[in-house]
């Protein structure tokens, strides 16, 4: 499948959610699911737990050929890595940084 065959995508979303797991890390918010993880008493143990269980959730919705719960898998295992990388201290700008570095 082509990407143009999907349409433009926006990196706004992927910024924007970015900037809510730091204010969330900076400033947690009571009931919020992304300050729990971050100030869960087992630290980053608990941020990579989930990117594990994530992980295999996409894994197996791959290997099962459901698109629409592949697309839904990929994007918590998306959210879960960006928390991880807060957690960690790594910016997402290093990321992105890479990537375009591969590319070339």
């Amino acid at each position: 499948m082509s990407p143009e065959g999907n349409g433009p995508v926006d990196p706004r979303v992927i910024r924007e959610l970015w900037e809510v797991i730091c204010e969330r890390a900076a400033h947690p918010t009571e009931g919020s699911y992304t300050s729990r993880l971050l100030t869960d008493k087992k630290g980053i143990d608990k941020v990579l737990e989930k990117v594990g269980e994530e992980s295999t959730e996409f894994i197996l919705a791959v290997k099962n050929g459901v698109p629409e719960r592949t697309a839904e898998e990929a994007a918590d295992l998306f959210f879960h890595i960006l928390v991880a990388l807060r957690a960690a201290d790594v910016d997402l700008q290093d990321v992105i940084d890479e990537l375009e570095r591969r590319r070339k």
